[in-house]
């Protein structure tokens, strides 16, 4: 048969779907008769198959369409020129699935909608036809319709061969017209290596700027050993035209290999890779020949023949546990410099576990990071808004209606937490650092200003008698009571008092990015929000356990929380204020408090033990917050905790040393560093930096002052980028690099290359973090 049909004017699928009435009679007729259903009515080819064409850049693009219940057969499609001046290259098709025809036995099929993409190696331009040849068959019938041919036409624009050079050895030419410049050699566009450590091979490729691999095409296999697993990075996310959306590496790939041989073997990769002008290679294979006793690779001209099939890397188990990952993991702990450890940083690993684990997995896993996260500054500042909270009930607590308000606020917390990540994920967009503008900031910050001062009793906060009449009258209908208030400030302190950047949820983010799945990345950021949240909900519940009922107790808890609470106001003005204002406001707040403790008053005779410890208590506040106040006269650079840091006593004492940054504020500042860092073979760290960062101010107190951090950072090129402001040139930095939110740390080594396994997200103690500045300055 052929037909010859304008472009998108093929007969599609939709014809057959909308065959109700025939189906309704038929219906009726099997229950009159009692007899079973009847097959549906078999379709024409044309009713059962369609297609669609159009041009784009450098290909023709075929959309087919399948009615459910019939399928294509992959060896049987052949897509074609028909008119004179047109070449085109072999089609481009998705994987197939493998079906068992009862003529043919396995074969490969297609059930359901794909597209075809054909490159155009020449064009006379105008309206051109071809023809596309295809066999199918019904599933539910068992019948198969004989070969069918079309002549479609499409208007393509005009385009002149290319080069032989660039067509040798099958490479398919999707994109390149116009006399561009010349594709490279796949030998020099991506050039693989291996390293060999015992039962561990590393495998390494350097990729030239604007190429890259496919992550699934990525492959092994041994002769005379067994690869037990792999340790391989996750990619970056790329919506390819033939393939749909898939997973790439530029710059470069590493990974690693766990394999058991008791002799010399050999090791066969396979890989496949294309050029951003639309350029794809076929796909390659190399072979080295590996002892492992000795720890040597020697590259071979060819593959050896009768090895099999290769099988992919992705589709092997992770070797998280296996003991080349453990030796990594023994070596970064004990500080040595060796790079040998699982490739990919934590954040890649956590991921890669994203990807590749059970989801209840997951959710446990998840729910024990929170848990560690809990014990960090992000969280700290939450004990006293809920406990305020708590305490503002009054005589009317009871534990009940504590755990209920704990649990209201956690809930609330952790919801925020994931739909704020997920979108994050989904569209790059970081919402806590929306929200860290200093007039928010300001405003959050006053009004726990205004509710410490009520807790002080100068005043209480009533709305109009009007609207408390509603309120009350919805009380009374809920039991609890201000459960929506509790909520809204859930709903606020996630958003605006712990923006903190941690692995597990840098790795979480990551991967919605990268795969567009929001169900499990949700579910972990809930699980790991939940875990942040749990000592939370056990403290509220035990203070309202054990909170005093009334009286002069009950008034003096409330003036902790009340400090507490303007504590979190300065902290929060933190990140927006000079740090010596901040200390200022630090001393002031407790000095006051500890006057109010009566630490400047006599102890009336027979004072019981209890007011002895609260003025004893008083004495330390005070002499603290006068060591604070002596250290911002003396210019002090220490922490509220440290108050005297950095200052030298007496001539004799030695000039602190500092670590100094190099400020860079967009991609082509930072490109213009490496490139200079690397003439000079200096090893490279970028911080990227917020004022508003909790935890970048900890690596900035605790690690980067650290005197062994300065020295082992003296050869290298310091950099940070300060995205306090979150400007678009802000956005493309951490988007180059994944992140999400400071703090992220990322490594170059002396020849330039970006080492990811030592990269650092969120906060590391001075130890920890020497462990891998010290492997990238010895790589």
């Amino acid at each position: 048969m052929g037909t010859t049909m304008r472009s998108n004017q093929f007969l599609t699928p939709a014809v057959a779907r909308h065959r109700l009435p025939t189906a309704i009679l038929a219906l009726l007729a099997l229950i009159w008769a009692g007899a079973t259903p009847a097959q549906p009515e078999l379709l024409s080819p044309e009713e059962a198959f369609g297609v669609e064409v159009q041009a784009e850049d450098g290909a023709i693009r075929l959309d087919f369409e399948i009615v459910e219940g019939y399928h294509l057969y992959q060896d049987k499609l052949e897509i074609e020129a028909a008119s004179d001046g047109l070449r085109l290259g072999a089609a481009e098709l998705p994987e197939a699935v493998i079906d068992e025809d009862p003529v043919f036995g396995k074969t490969p099929v297609y059930k359901t909608d794909f597209t075809a993409r054909v490159p155009i190696e020449e064009s006379a331009g105008g309206e051109s036809r071809i023809t596309v040849n295809y066999q199918g068959c019904s599933d539910i019938h068992g019948v198969c319709y004989p070969p069918e041919t079309h002549e479609l036409v499409v208007d393509l624009p005009p385009s002149k061969p290319a080069t032989a050079g660039a067509r040798d050895g099958g490479i398919s030419l999707g994109g390149l017209i116009g006399g561009g410049a010349e594709p490279m050699d796949p030998e020099q566009a991506f050039r693989p290596a291996i390293t060999v450590d015992g039962d561990a091979v590393h495998v390494r490729f350097d990729i030239a700027p604007d190429y890259y691999l496919y992550r699934d095409r990525l492959k092994a296999a041994a002769d005379g050993a067994e690869i037990r697993g792999t340790s391989l990075g996750v990619g970056e996310r790329k919506d390819d035209p033939n393939f749909g959306t898939v997973f790439v590496f530029h710059d470069q790939l590493d990974a690693e290999l766990a394999v058991t041989a008791s002799a010399p073997y050999t090791l066969v990769i396979g890989y496949q890779g294309c050029a951003d002008m639309g350029l794809c290679y076929p796909p390659m294979e190399k072979a080295w020949r590996i002892d492992p006793a000795a720890s040597t690779a020697e590259l071979l001209d060819g593959a050896p023949d009768g090895l099999g099939a290769l099988t992919p890397l992705e589709d092997l188990p992770g070797i998280e546990g296996s003991a080349g990952a453990a030796a990594g993991q023994a070596n970064a702990a004990n500080g040595a410099a060796s790079d040998q450890g699982p490739t990919g940083s934590e954040t890649d690993q956590i991921t890669q576990r994203l990807i590749s684990g059970n989801v209840w997995a997951i959710v446990l896993g998840f729910l024990v990071f929170g848990l560690l996260l809990a014990l960090t500054p992000c969280v700290f500042p939450m004990i006293p808004i809920l406990s305020g909270i708590i305490a503002g009930q009054g005589e009317h607590i009871t534990t009940r209606k504590a755990f209920v308000l704990s649990l209201v606020y956690v809930l609330a917390m952790a919801i925020t937490y994931t739909i704020a990540g997920v979108l994050a994920g989904l569209f790059g967009a970081n919402l806590q650092a929306a929200f860290q503008n200093p007039w928010i900031l300001s405003i959050f910050a006053a009004i726990f200003v205004a509710l410490a001062l009520s807790m002080f009793g100068f005043y209480e906060l009533q709305l109009p008698s009007s609207i408390q009449s509603r309120i009350m009258q919805a009380q009374n209908r809920q039991q609890g009571g201000t459960l929506t208030g509790v909520a809204v400030m859930g709903f606020l302190s996630a958003l605006i008092v712990g923006p903190c950047m941690a692995p597990p949820l840098a790795g979480a983010l990551i991967y919605i990015g990268q795969t567009g799945d929001a169900f499990i990345g949700g579910l972990a950021l809930f699980a790991l929000s939940i875990g942040m949240g749990l000592p939370l909900i056990a403290v509220g519940t035990l203070g309202g356990k054990y909170i005093p009922r009334a009286g002069t107790w009950m008034d003096a808890v409330k003036a902790v929380f009340g400090v507490l609470l303007l504590g979190v106001a300065i902290w929060m003005l933190e990140r927006i204020l000079p740090a010596g204002i901040t200390q200022f406001l630090w001393a002031v707040l407790i000095i006051t408090a500890a006057i109010y403790m009566g630490t400047l008053e006599s102890l009336r005779e027979g004072a019981s033990g209890w007011l002895k410890l609260w003025k004893s208590l008083g004495v330390v506040l005070l002499l603290w917050g006068a060591l604070i106040l002596i250290g911002v006269a003396a210019g002090s650079k220490g922490t509220v905790l440290a108050p005297l840091a950095g200052i030298s006593l007496g001539d004799g004492g030695s000039q602190t040393a500092e670590l100094t940054f190099h400020q860079v504020n967009d991609e082509q500042e930072l490109d213009t560093a490496l490139a200079q860092a690397k003439a000079a073979s200096q090893p490279v760290m970028l911080d990227f930096y917020a004022d508003w960062c909790v935890s970048c101010k900890e690596m900035e107190h605790n690690t980067f002052s650290d005197p062994r951090v300065i020295e082992a950072l003296d050869g290298f090129l310091v950099l940070q980028a300060d995205v306090t402001a979150n400007n678009a040139d802000h956005k493309a930095l951490l988007k180059r690099f994944d992140l999400f939110g400071p703090p992220g740390i990322i490594f170059w080594d002396a020849d330039g290359e970006r080492v990811r396994q030592h990269w650092v997200v969120g906060y590391q103690p001075p130890e920890q973090f020497l462990t891998h500045v010290t492997a990238v300055a010895t790589r």
